[in-house]
């Protein structure tokens, strides 16, 4: 299952969402998005967990709670639809 996860540190990396995520079950792929030009964290990512139920408890466990000083927002990943690929190119 593939989980959301908000509002993010702008010093989080990949391998800290992996490491906290891990205690959950297997982490398939955890991914920062990043401004394409600068580089820099847009504050959220994108954490895939194989075990679809171990990925609903990490859900309940992690939202809300502080890491790195930040509150993160945790949920199921929706898929991104064409409004939101439309929004994009609006922004150039």
């Amino acid at each position: 299952m593939n989980i959301y996860v908000g509002n993010l540190a702008w010093k989080a990396t990949e391998q800290d969402l992996e490491t906290l995520f891990a205690y959950f079950g297997e982490v398939k792929e955890a991914v920062i998005i990043r401004e394409r030009k600068t580089g820099r964290s847009k504050g959220f990512g994108f954490v895939e967990l194989e075990d679809e139920k171990q990925a609903r408890i990490a859900i309940e466990k992690l939202n809300n709670t502080v890491f790195l000083e930040r509150t993160l927002v945790v949920n199921e990943a929706r898929p991104k639809s064409d409004d939101d690929e439309n929004d994009e190119d609006d922004s150039e």
